[in-house]
């Protein structure tokens, strides 16, 4: 006699609970400035938390606008997004960010100023309806050629990192907003982006719980409502599964060894260092077996079909028996708990907004030239050499200095260099103008180094704007380090070039 495998038995998602646990759990996005109906269904439904991109923003008024629309089917829905000024921006997905990043705030070491500019971008948050966002980056950068972390990241010292996040919890849920705090256990030390593969640190155990959590503590003793997990693995603290899936790592030492309580999301469960191995549906149930809270899905995938699939594999591996209904719904009441704080944080006053993120940028900038800098009168040839954009950074955001210089300089021209005959293609672009050339993370691309040889070979009188992490050596006439590539960075140093 052959046995039939039973098929889960047919549910209601208005009447079963186990189901509308599972949908609270989700953060999916969504294509489109407008929520489609499928999106509002399933708020109605239980779905409590959506995530937003650039896809979703055209402008302030838009951006509240839909999230009008998501409050008018549930009053309490979790609207998070991944703004953390500088590079990775959504606000301002199109123009660049009006605030610097991480690495430019770490590099001034003023947490004060962090604190103000977090409150800034929290309010600005608040005003559009955004209570849920998926920052700060608490990673501290201890390998330089990290592909992913790089200026998101306030520095390479563990306790100045740790004292800008907890200023930057701080400052954006003084605003209203909760933090989420991420990658847990630390994303910086690894040299393959999370996004294309599953990244591998072989750091001891002591040498984690030093360097990589000295953030995390700062940001829980901060108060921080949430926490992202990275995916990543790390032998020393589980050598079978990444941190995203790790019961050790989710549940005894962030739960048990630094006493969290708040909630648990995750990564992109897209990215293709868990579906590339474990697959989505999988992947979230591991997850929240293993102590998350949220599911984040949504960067690349954003339909109703994926939301199905995850609730069902949820719902399906509970009648199973393979995820605790226990642990499914603990994981619920962490996202309703979150709720109700930003329904009940502190409004911040509808003030105008300020300069702070220009300000930062500008007392960011540090220059260093051989003599008394005499600043450009004439328009100069912006040469800009371009990397393969950072997934998180993506290719919509413009960086540079060229934008602001031809407003300071009328007649400034500029051009976009690539490969290994960047600097011979940027000499004869540029003509017998002054050249100035932007690079980002020059120590991380041999290219870009062999085409400032070039040009500084020719022409020493060569300016060189870096924009990334400054790793390389300071040359040229004039070196300026901006610590991020935020759109108030460009100005800031075009501004010094131009001697505004």
């Amino acid at each position: 006699m052959t046995t039939l495998a039973r098929r889960p038995a047919a549910f209601d998602p208005e009447k079963d609970g186990l189901t509308r646990d599972a949908l609270t759990v989700l953060q999916p996005g969504f294509p489109g400035t407008t929520a489609p109906d499928w999106l509002l269904r399933r708020l109605g439904e239980g779905l409590a938390s959506v995530g937003l991109f650039g896809r979703n923003i055209a402008s302030p008024a838009q951006l509240a606008a839909l999230t009008a629309q998501l409050r008018a089917e549930r009053d309490d829905v979790l609207v998070a997004i991944d703004e953390e000024g500088g590079d990775v921006t959504r606000l301002e997905v199109r123009t660049g960010s009006s605030f610097p990043g991480n690495h430019a705030l770490g590099a001034i070491d003023d947490v004060q100023l962090t604190r103000e500019v977090a409150y800034e971008l929290g309010h600005r948050l608040r005003v559009c309806g955004v209570n849920l966002n998926w920052a700060p980056s608490a990673d501290v950068n201890s390998n330089p050629a990290n592909p992913v972390i790089g200026v998101r990241s306030f520095g390479a010292d563990p306790e100045l990192v740790a004292r800008h996040t907890a200023a930057y919890v701080t400052g954006l849920q003084t605003a209203g907003v909760a933090a989420c705090t991420k990658h847990f256990p630390g994303h910086g030390d690894t040299s393959v982006d999370s996004h294309h593969a599953l990244p591998r640190i072989d750091a001891s155990r002591s040498v984690v719980l030093d360097r990589e959590l000295a953030p995390f503590r700062a940001a829980i003793e901060a108060g921080t409502r949430a926490i992202m997990s990275a995916h990543i693995l790390i032998p020393s603290l589980d050598p079978d599964r990444p941190a995203t899936l790790s019961h050790p790592v989710l549940t005894d030492l962030l739960r048990g060894e630094l006493g969290y309580t708040g909630l648990i999301v995750t990564d992109g469960m897209e990215m293709q260092a868990i579906a590339g191995t474990y697959g989505i549906e999988r992947g979230s149930v591991l997850a929240i077996a293993a102590g998350a809270d949220a599911i984040c899905v949504g960067g690349g995938l954003a339909d109703d079909e994926t939301v199905r699939s995850l609730r069902d594999a949820l719902v399906n591996a509970v009648r199973t028996g393979e995820l605790p209904e226990e642990r499914l719904a603990d994981a619920a009441e962490r996202v309703r708990t979150l709720s109700r704080w930003t329904a009940s944080a502190p409004q911040s006053s509808d003030t105008a907004p300020t300069d702070v993120g220009l300000t930062a940028a500008r007392r960011a900038v540090k220059a260093t030239h051989p003599e008394p800098y005499e600043p450009l009168r004439e328009p100069p040839y912006v040469a800009a050499f371009t990397p393969v954009a950072n997934f998180a950074v993506g290719n919509e955001t413009p960086w540079g200095v060229a934008a602001e210089l031809v407003r300071l300089l009328p007649g400034t021209r500029t051009g976009t260099f690539t490969g290994e005959n960047a600097g011979h293609a940027a000499l004869t672009e540029a003509g017998p103008n002054r050249i100035v050339a932007v690079v980002r993370d020059e120590h991380r691309h041999p290219w870009m180094s062999a085409a400032l040889d070039t040009l500084l070979s020719a022409r020493p009188d060569t300016i060189v704007v870096e924009m990334g992490v400054p790793q390389a050596s300071r040359r040229g006439a004039l070196h300026l380090a901006t610590h991020g590539a935020a759109r108030v960075c460009g100005q800031a140093a075009a501004e010094f070039i131009a001697g505004e």
